[in-house]
């Protein structure tokens, strides 16, 4: 069987707290590990999309509505929707697995994703070109 489900892969969650959000495969444990004994995978994902921002908004508000929050999860499979797309960020190094063990680590993670998703916006928005021409 083709292993599809590789690392920077762009998929869907189907199921859970965060069904219908988009995220990206940071690692696959295909065979399982001792507490999962099922495949599996690490994924980073956006947490809250910004919201749309209009005309008389104040600074503040245009910064809060702007704001994007991330997050990562171990989840199956089967709760996941692949797509096409794939992502040249590499996060293999920002999010491990053992940083999921304690409150402060995956609170202090979840903040670094996120500074690389606001430099890609930030090239989208002034006209550059993001890594990924897949996108």
């Amino acid at each position: 069987m083709v292993k599809f489900l590789k690392p920077n892969k762009a998929v869907i969650i189907l199921q859970g707290r965060y069904a219908g959000r988009k995220a990206v495969i940071v690692k696959s444990f295909d065979d399982g590990t001792r507490d999962r004994a099922y495949g599996h995978c690490l994924v980073a994902g956006i947490k809250k999309y910004p919201s749309k921002v209009i005309k008389k908004d104040s600074a503040k508000k245009t910064a809060k509505k702007s704001r994007v929050k991330c997050f990562i999860k171990l989840v199956n499979y089967q709760h996941l929707m692949p797509t096409r797309y794939t992502l040249d960020v590499d996060l293999k190094d920002v999010v491990t697995v053992d940083a999921l063990q304690s409150k402060e680590k995956k609170v202090g993670l979840r903040r670094r994703p996120r500074r690389g998703s606001r430099r890609g916006s930030r090239l989208a928005r002034i006209g550059g070109s993001l890594p990924s021409s897949d996108l």
